[in-house]
């Protein structure tokens, strides 16, 4: 993970962060040998390749070599049963990992409303509900949240291993939560942003430093 509002929010939510640089992908069994858990990021567009189709008009940068690490990480935490956030970019790595699909741009995508918002200050801008018993739902103590937006991608066909819990009212998915093993959540929007504001935002952190402190 990386990013100073992310290792804040971790810190606010009574862990310790350990930052990880993008190095080679033949590191990710090194950093789970030294972490209770893994914290996936926002940041660039997921290369397409990774499942199965091509650039399509409206794909912003991407970047491989993180791809490959992230994906590397991922794996590593996952077949060991660590607890595992993804945040934004972090949800749609989760969901390819798995076998799942995104859309490469939601403007091309009939029927959404805006989901990249020009204020950057992380204030909510739309609704999100909650399956009631989700982990999310319960973290937060209501199924009724507002988050902030700032994404272009988004999660199309979720697969098999992962189930949604999370979606905005023009139906996009907002949120997922893993089938079996340790806790793996992933949000798309960025609490990392809010939290300071709207403290109710700390709760992914909270569930995943809560899950790490149980498991260690």
């Amino acid at each position: 993970m990386t990013g100073r509002n992310y290792a804040q929010a971790v810190v606010a939510a009574g862990g310790l962060p350990l930052l990880a640089p993008t190095v080679d992908a033949a590191l990710a069994p090194a950093y789970l040998a030294r972490a209770d858990a893994l914290l996936l990021t926002g940041g660039v567009d997921v290369d397409p390749a990774h499942f199965g189709e091509p650039p399509r008009p409206g794909l912003g940068r991407v970047d491989g070599q993180r791809d490959a690490f992230e994906l590397a990480l991922y794996r590593a935490f996952r077949v060991a049963g660590r607890p595992i956030l993804g945040v934004c970019r972090g949800i749609q790595l989760i969901n390819v990992a798995e076998g799942g699909t995104l859309h490469q741009h939601l403007p091309d995508v009939a029927g959404l409303f805006q989901h990249r918002q020009v204020d950057l200050g992380g204030a909510p801008s739309h609704a999100v509900q909650l399956e009631r018993r989700s982990r999310l739902a319960m973290a937060y103590g209501t199924t009724d949240i507002r988050v902030n937006s700032y994404h272009h991608q988004g999660l199309d066909a979720v697969p098999d291993g992962l189930r949604a819990v999370g979606s905005s009212g023009d139906g996009l998915i907002e949120a997922v939560e893993g089938i079996g093993g340790g806790l793996l959540v992933g949000v798309q929007w960025h609490p990392e942003m809010s939290w300071r504001d709207h403290p109710s935002s700390l709760a992914p952190f909270r569930l995943l430093v809560e899950a790490a402190r149980s498991a260690a």
